[in-house]
């Protein structure tokens, strides 16, 4: 006795998993249904064996509906698009009527709970509006002049000869600036030096020395000219660096005029640039901590942007995780319960009241009272099958083309089980089921 319980349970179960993969497995070609459809149908319920009629004419319908999706529009087969959308299906817009989009059904809105629990889990970072860093002014020490904005001097033109005679003039005009110098003529101290420029453009004592002379006038600008000469002549020159250094702190420039005496300090000490190194260094070194006081509050600043950008980038991403977990949840609940990959809530006696005007090619009535001889909630039997569609392995075999194969074969012809029992991945599912099947010890 428990072994006909058993047999029959399992083809019940059979017949289960059979109707789980009903929608993807290949069908006999449609015929036409006669009237005693019914009365076989109900049979092959008891049986374990699905009315090749039934399946025909259902094979006859999801053709039809490939060929003419509009069909599904009719008001008579919305739970069968429900049933399709639960799978994941996508339907085209004629499945849906007049207007071809979703049915609201099953159009998922984000309700205003909703946004408003997304907007309170959504951190808010403060935009501090920072400002702009205003640097102080610096107190400098020392007079500066107004910069001369005269045409550039006469230069000598480095490409000619200097010969023993040119040198000889270039020496005696230098003598006679000199002179003009020592009286206060500076003038003629210019005047003399360019002619011993022009004499002799190869020598950087000549433009070093009218330098220092442009210096005396207040003319930075023409003793910057001169030095730079002279040091592209003798990149050595003591004194071009000297009356660079100098023409550069009567301009302001302290941090350029510092390195320039420090330089000259060292290829040929004088008094003069030690003297003019007190006036100039303090001034350089207040210039360079108040650069680098800036720097480092920019860059703080900078810093700080940064951070609070990195801090909006942390807490847009968490509310959209939150967003998105708490749409899963949302979605999750409102999807209707069943047997996976079936009708939801089960198939309660079948296709609910049959099918108005019935499959093609069927008989007037459809089909009435839908999938034959199913107890309500759309499985065969008398088992408890909330244990079997709970159980996570067999609900994974269901998934397994081998494991489906072989429920079908044994579905067609319970004899064939014996010959599946010798299969080690079919093998455990069927005594997992045999051991849910069986009877009361």
């Amino acid at each position: 006795m428990q072994a006909e319980t058993k047999e029959n349970g399992l083809r019940s179960f059979f017949l289960v998993a059979a109707q789980h993969r009903f929608f993807t497995e290949p069908s006999p070609k449609a015929g036409n249904c006669d009237p005693s459809a019914h009365s076989r149908a109900r049979s092959a319920a008891v049986t374990g064996v699905m009315d090749p009629a039934r399946v025909s004419q259902l094979k006859h319908f999801v053709d039809m509906c490939k060929s003419n999706p509009s069909v599904l529009a009719d008001p008579s087969l919305s739970f069968f698009r429900d049933y399709l959308e639960s799978l994941g299906a996508n339907l085209p817009p004629s499945a849906y009527g007049p207007g071809g989009s979703k049915s609201k059904d099953h159009v998922v809105e984000e309700s205003d709970e909703d946004m408003a629990d997304t907007e309170a889990a959504a951190p808010k970072v403060e935009e501090e509006e920072e400002d702009e860093i205003i640097e102080s002014d610096i107190e400098i020490e020392g007079e500066i002049v107004e910069p001369d904005n005269d045409p550039p001097q006469k230069m000598g033109d480095p490409s000619i000869e200097v010969t023993e005679e040119n040198r000889d003039a270039s020496q005696s005009a230098k003598a006679q600036a000199m002179e003009a110098l020592s009286e206060g003529n500076l003038e003629k101290a210019v005047e003399q030096l360019t002619e011993a420029i022009t004499l002799n453009p190869t020598s950087a004592i000549m433009y070093a020395t009218r330098a220092t002379v442009y210096i005396k006038m207040k003319k930075p600008n023409a003793a910057i000219r001169d030095a730079n000469a002279a040091l592209e002549i003798n990149p050595d020159s003591a004194k071009g660096y000297k009356s660079r250094g100098m023409a550069r702190a009567m301009l302001g420039q302290w941090e350029e005029a510092a390195k320039d005496l420090h330089v000259a300090s060292k290829l040929d000490y004088d008094e003069e640039i030690s003297a003019v190194l007190k006036k100039v260094e303090p001034n350089a070194h207040r210039i360079e901590e108040h650069r680098r006081k800036y720097d480092r509050l920019r860059k703080e600043r900078e810093e700080r942007k940064l951070e609070r950008e990195r801090q909006r980038r942390r807490a847009e991403a968490q509310a959209a995780y939150e967003k998105a977990k708490k749409q899963e949840q949302s979605s999750s609940s409102r999807k209707p319960s069943g047997m996976p990959g079936g009708f939801p809530g089960g198939m309660p006696g079948g296709f609910p009241g049959g099918m108005p005007g019935g499959f093609p090619g069927s008989t007037p009535g459809g089909m009435p009272g839908g999938f034959p001889g199913s107890t309500p909630g759309g499985m065969p039997g008398n088992v408890d099958f909330s244990k079997i569609l709970n159980d996570p392995d067999l609900m994974t075999a269901f998934k397994d083309p081998e494991i489906m194969a072989a429920l079908q074969d044994v579905m067609k012809n319970p004899a064939n089980l014996a010959k599946h029992q010798a299969n080690p991945k079919v093998a455990p599912i069927i005594a997992k089921m045999m051991s849910k099947f069986a009877g009361p010890q």
